[in-house]
């Protein structure tokens, strides 16, 4: 029997909780998750970035306050993580591989480690930032700027081991960027490099020593889908935090753009695994099932993104948005095609895809010698920033943008690219407007199953954060001019802003201490996206800098 006071503390951590938790939704409480905790890359393997928490909520949102701030010292590219928190503990990775742990109550530090890097990270494209930690089994893990997997002591930040697992200067610049995930007792990451003149790998590690156990390659050794001369510099990187579902045992994650992203005459036949959303054993490495969204990809239309994990009855599903505007529905169990919808308003790189096979239709390939412009740009009818589901509302909550690029194909030897430069073949690219149309972004609220729009938020630029959204019915978005607003979940009004001082590029969290929700924002820019769309969006050339982890409770 546990003692007294042992019990006594329980309990009284549990009335803290419930009175800043109010009643859970349906399918928000079954994920092993604490309520006032963010212990994965997205706060579950759902991929939802919800917040049960409702202490602060469409009615008081407007008391929030800064509660403390901490500073990691370096500002290149920002700060693109999305923290963790786990029992009022918060870990978070910062510019070239520095990693934090900080007193969630009080800001305070409690441990750093920095990384010392090769020198190779000075010439990087992929360079400088990283986007989270993993923490499991004790330990803090991350990958490298170097090609490197490493994990922490969760407690002190010691070093417990180091494992090289990419040949950064031997891959064109290949490193990671992400954070791992734990898939039971095996840690999973995939490093950069769909526009690398590389071949890209997914490596699975005991999580206990850092033993290498399995290396899967994304692209498929088969005639059909790569000509020998092409595997090797075919790109194919799984940059993007995938998700262990320990319902199906499935590790899930997409795959990047297969290289030359624009010139495909060098790289007949699907392109497999390239442009694909991947289901792995994580103890093996084995493909239990794939799908293609864009066989032979020849407009740069990653399927890196996040997926959502939606049940609905009997059925196990997952949706997926690819860089080319279209919302793929999927049974994670099988990867039988469910549903297919647009995101984008501006299509025409095809003509439809196929709603039950998510066969493309009506195919607009850039060509060699002529101006083409095609729709949604290379950047995406969204980037990398994720999106907010909140079981309360049944809704989807993302950043979508709408602006094309005018493409003309060039050739391009992979033995002529300079070190870590892109492997992209065109002799043109310029970011346009949409035919007959204006350049826009926009935050919006919609059915992630049917595509149906709730409501929807224009912005000046594009915002590249990501969205969280909470039990107390609302939907927090950091936009690059460095506000972050707050909405009513339910009809989009804004509630809340604050100026942050630098735009934001990260994950915005909630997590809970001491009988207090905490709203929690990584707030710096950084990104290559502002770079290439600075002349459609000339706010862009204004955007400033900084780092700053900034802490809000209500007064």
């Amino acid at each position: 029997m546990a003692p007294k006071n042992t019990r006594i503390a329980a309990g009284a951590a549990v009335i803290a909780i419930a009175t800043i938790l109010g009643p859970v939704p349906a399918g928000a409480a079954d994920t092993g998750a604490q309520p006032g905790d963010w212990p994965e890359y997205h706060r579950t393997y759902r991929g939802w970035r919800f917040s049960p928490l409702e202490q602060i909520n469409a009615a008081n949102v407007k008391k929030l306050k800064v509660a403390w701030i901490h500073q990691p010292g370096d500002i290149a590219q920002g700060l693109q993580a999305t923290p963790l928190a786990i029992d009022g503990v918060l870990y978070y990775i910062a510019a070239n591989n520095r990693v934090f742990a900080v007193d969630g109550q009080t800001g305070k530090e409690l441990w750093h480690y920095y990384a010392e890097l090769d020198p190779v990270t000075s010439r990087l494209l992929f360079a400088s930032y990283n986007r989270g930690v993993a923490v499991g089994h004790g330990k803090v893990y991350f990958g490298t700027l170097d090609g490197r997997l490493i994990a922490l002591d969760q407690k002190t930040g010691k070093p417990l081991w180091k494992t090289p697992l990419v040949d950064t200067e031997k891959s064109s610049g290949s490193n990671f960027t992400s954070a791992p995930t734990i898939a039971g007792d095996v840690v999973i990451i995939g490093p950069t490099g769909g526009d690398l003149a590389q071949r890209g790998h997914i490596f699975g590690l005991d999580a206990e020593t850092g033993k290498r156990l399995w290396a899967f390659e994304t692209l498929r050794d088969d005639p059909k889908s790569w000509p020998k001369e092409a595997i090797a510099t075919g790109g194919g990187g799984a940059w993007m935090t995938g998700q262990y579902d320990p319902g199906t045992g499935l590790y899930y994650v997409g795959v990047s753009n297969a290289a030359p992203d624009f010139d495909g005459s060098v790289r007949p036949g699907d392109n497999r695994y390239t442009a694909t959303v991947l289901a792995i054993e994580p103890k093996t490495g084995t493909l239990r099932w794939h799908h293609q969204e864009v066989p032979h990809d020849v407009w740069d239309f990653d399927s890196a993104y996040e997926s959502l994990l939606i049940d609905t009855g009997s059925k196990h599903l997952m949706t997926h948005l690819n860089k080319g505007g279209f919302v793929t529905v999927l049974d994670r169990t099988t990867g039988q095609v469910e549903n297919v919808w647009p995101l984008a308003e501006h299509i025409n790189w095809v003509k439809s895809v196929d709603p039950k096979s998510g066969e493309l239709h009506g195919r607009n390939e850039p060509v060699t010698g002529q101006t083409k412009t095609l729709c949604p740009s290379v950047l995406g009818a969204r980037s990398w920033n994720h999106g907010a589901y909140s079981p309360k509302t049944g809704l989807w909550y993302t950043n979508a943008n709408e602006f094309c690029n005018a493409v003309k194909v060039g050739p391009q030897d992979p033995k002529d690219i300079a070190f870590s430069q892109p492997f992209f073949a065109f002799a043109e690219l310029k970011f346009v407007a949409p035919p007959g149309g204006k350049a826009s972004s926009r935050l919006e609220a919609v059915d992630p199953l049917t595509g149906k729009k709730a409501w929807s938020i224009a912005y000046d630029l594009p915002s590249l954060g990501s969205v969280l959204a909470t039990g107390g019915n609302l939907v927090f978005n950091g936009d690059s001019q460095g506000l972050v607003h707050a909405y009513d979940a339910r009809n989009g009004k804004e509630l809340w802003t604050f100026n942050t001082g630098s735009g934001i590029r990260s994950g915005i969290i909630s997590y809970a201490v001491g009988h207090k929700q905490y709203l929690l924002v990584p707030s710096g820019f950084g990104s290559l996206f502002p770079a290439f769309a600075s002349g459609l969006f000339p706010g862009f050339k204004e955007a400033r800098g900084g780092a700053a982890l900034i802490a809000f409770t209500l007064e």
